[in-house]
């Protein structure tokens, strides 16, 4: 009997000195578009050299096309930790962060180096802090390429873009812009787009050529203007909650997985940007636009002066800063 005892006893302490296995950190990431759009691709990128790495420890479910959580949803969601990552457009943080409505104004970015050296300079770094205060740590920009303008009719010069009705993300700049091209600017989900412009709700959009591509807008424009005119891009965050629980070793593995997938994501939204145009000539049912550099001039002529309108908003700072590093 006291040998059984003494038995019953060391397994009970070698139940106790055996540690619990830890349970794997899952990362839900919500995203509102499609998988083969370079946002897409780099969210599943990011979820191969995390779960690589981490050897399974760190798991991350993708969740693409609003099916988790919309954009602002998932803001939401993220503050509460119902969601570890998102991806949302700048346009999404401007109730709080109305600095970032800076991507919005246009013809600020000469090129995409220019663009580059604003988003990893001082100016960048700026915004990706100013999001702490709502609950969410700035990880990342996404780029998915420079706006073209797109309607049922060829938009060459500013004057052609007058009454014609514009979907557009909510931005105050935004609404400036197609304001000062005596255009009606409208604000619709994304995921409206394409009802609004079949059913004439909507006339035009701006749009990089993944979106109107991947959407099918070649179907429902007969004209697409390869204005460069604005930039499109995502900031990727995660939940501070969900930050702070993770130990040194774990942020270290997510932040330089970010870091190689921002890379993957950049370059892919060049290498997409010219197999979309090339999809959408083989279509034949849009009008390829090029404009000279003196017709992008007079657009960009016209609508330079809204700049002002947004010192107090953005930030001179911020947008002199912008402007001067592509000096």
């Amino acid at each position: 009997m006291r040998k059984f005892g003494f038995l019953v006893g060391l397994m009970i302490l070698s139940l106790v000195a055996v540690p619990a296995m830890a349970a794997p950190v899952t990362i839900k990431f919500s995203h509102v578009v499609a998988v083969d759009t370079p946002k897409g691709q780099a969210a599943e990128y990011f979820k191969k050299l995390v779960e690589e790495r981490s050897n399974g420890e760190i798991k991350v479910e993708v969740y693409p096309n609003a099916s988790l959580y919309d954009d602002r949803a998932a803001l939401e969601a993220l503050s509460m930790n119902a969601v570890q990552m998102a991806a949302p457009s700048f346009s999404k943080f401007t109730t709080f962060v109305p600095q970032l409505e800076l991507f919005d104004l246009p013809f600020l970015f000469n090129d995409i180096d220019h663009l580059h050296q604003v988003l990893n300079g001082e100016v960048g770094q700026k915004l990706l802090n100013m999001v702490e205060k709502k609950g969410m740590v700035g990880m990342a920009y996404w780029d998915n390429g420079f706006k073209q303008l797109s309607a049922n009719k060829p938009l060459i010069k500013p004057e052609d873009a007058s009454g014609l009705k514009f979907r557009i993300m909510s931005s105050k700049v935004l609404e400036a812009q197609f304001k000062a091209l005596a255009a009606n600017p409208q604000v619709l989900p994304f995921s409206e787009v394409y009802s609004a412009l079949q059913q004439k709700v909507v006339d035009a959009c701006e749009n990089p050529l993944s979106n109107f591509y991947t959407q099918k807008f070649y179907e429902v424009q007969t004209d697409l203007t390869m204005s460069n005119h604005g930039y499109l891009g995502y900031m990727v965050v995660a939940s501070k909650i969900f930050w702070k629980k993770l130990n040194d070793d774990q942020r270290a593995l997510i932040t330089q997985a970010m870091k190689e997938s921002t890379e993957y994501a950049n370059k892919l939204a060049v290498e997409l940007d010219e197999k979309y145009l090339a999809e959408i000539k083989t279509a034949g049912t849009t009008k390829i636009h090029e404009l000279t550099p003196e017709q992008r001039k007079a657009w960009k002529d016209k609508l330079l002066p809204i700049y002002s309108e947004f010192y107090d908003a953005v930030g001179k700072d911020l947008i002199e800063g912008a402007l001067a590093a592509g000096k």
